[in-house]
């Protein structure tokens, strides 16, 4: 015996979601959320040298190139459609002190480095990374003075540093330091000088996390003691970021970040809903490192889980990401 349907139970019937599930065609057409390989920049690394590509232990098919192969390198991402990199020099100890003067030494292999990218390829975004890390013997992100790593005095340095790669060509400045009042210190300075065209893409949020260790491992930019808890944020903390993003918003930024990605999506949807500027994010070493591990043992699907990933940053609201997947994403997309 049939026992007929509620009067409630027919009409919730007559929505059935399956329907906008039931071809690959329609689900196309029903997406909410698409990446595209022009949201995407593309994080390398550069060493000082010639005809090096080595890739690095702990994330497999990421290399450290020297500029001559670093251009080859760019020349086939753009021949698969990423129109923006982001170069972090990896640099060794014998030109690290305490004050990071290589950082600002128009003859440093980074600087003239961006100049070479510029130069071959004028029409690529170019972003640089503006911290006392790469270049300090201290490994910290400001500079340090018995133990402590001093605010306004870092401001000088890393103002020293933002001129000369805006001086060499730079489109898009990522202060990564996480020093009060920075982007506001490094955007009077460009403009006194003329560069009121030089984008800045503050680090807004960027967490004291366990997932950059795979980065740290490519610049051997680890701290030489202690941690980076006094300036980078604490990962329990959301609110905070609201303090951070409207300070930046003052003083100048282009662009707000939140770093890392996956743990913080909470932290993208929330400086998306409240800021107008645009959110990016940056898909960290330990994050692309975490799924590469997984699929090597046979865990993860590569391709699906770069996608998955990938969309669920830009979901969050993120309109700019950061991944070491780019290339990949790419070469997965292209036409």
């Amino acid at each position: 015996m049939i026992v007929p349907l509620a009067k409630e139970t027919k009409k919730s019937m007559n929505r059935r979601p399956r329907r906008n599930r039931k071809s690959q065609a329609i689900r196309n057409l029903v997406e909410e959320t698409s990446v595209s390989v022009k949201d995407l920049i593309f994080p390398m690394f550069l060493v000082e040298g010639q005809g090096k590509k080595i890739e690095v232990s702990s994330m497999p098919g990421i290399f450290r190139f020297s500029i001559d192969t670093l251009l080859k390198e760019v020349e086939e991402c753009m021949k698969l459609g990423i129109e923006a990199i982001d170069v972090f020099p990896a640099y060794p100890e014998q030109l690290k002190n305490t004050t990071a003067t290589e950082s600002y030494n128009p003859e440093t292999f980074y600087l003239k480095g961006l100049r070479e990218i510029k130069k071959e390829f004028p029409e690529i975004c170019l972003m640089s990374d503006v911290a006392m890390d790469p270049y300090s013997s201290d490994g910290h992100d400001g500079l340090v003075k018995d133990g402590k790593i001093l605010n306004d005095e870092t401001l000088e340095i890393l103002g020293k540093m933002a001129l000369a790669q805006a001086e060499a060509g730079v489109d898009i400045l990522g202060p990564s330091d996480m020093m009060d009042g920075r982007v506001g210190f490094i955007r009077e300075l460009l403009d006194q000088n003329g560069f009121t065209d030089t984008s800045i893409m503050s680090y807004t949020a960027k967490y004291a996390s366990a997932f950059y260790g795979p980065f740290r491992d490519a610049l051997d930019s680890a701290p030489k003691f202690g941690d980076k808890k006094t300036y980078q944020m604490n990962p329990a903390n959301s609110r905070e970021a609201l303090i951070e993003a409207e300070l930046d918003l003052m003083e100048g930024a282009d662009f707000l970040m939140v770093k890392p990605a996956l743990a913080y999506l909470d932290i993208i949807q929330l400086l998306n809903t409240n800021y107008p500027l645009p959110i990016a994010a940056y898909n960290v070493s330990g994050e692309y490192s975490m799924l590469k591990a997984s699929v090597e043992k046979g865990w993860l699907e590569n391709d699906r889980a770069i996608v998955e990933m990938l969309t669920s940053i830009k979901r969050a609201g993120a309109k700019v990401i950061l991944s070491y997947f780019a290339k990949e994403f790419a070469q997965m997309h292209r036409q």
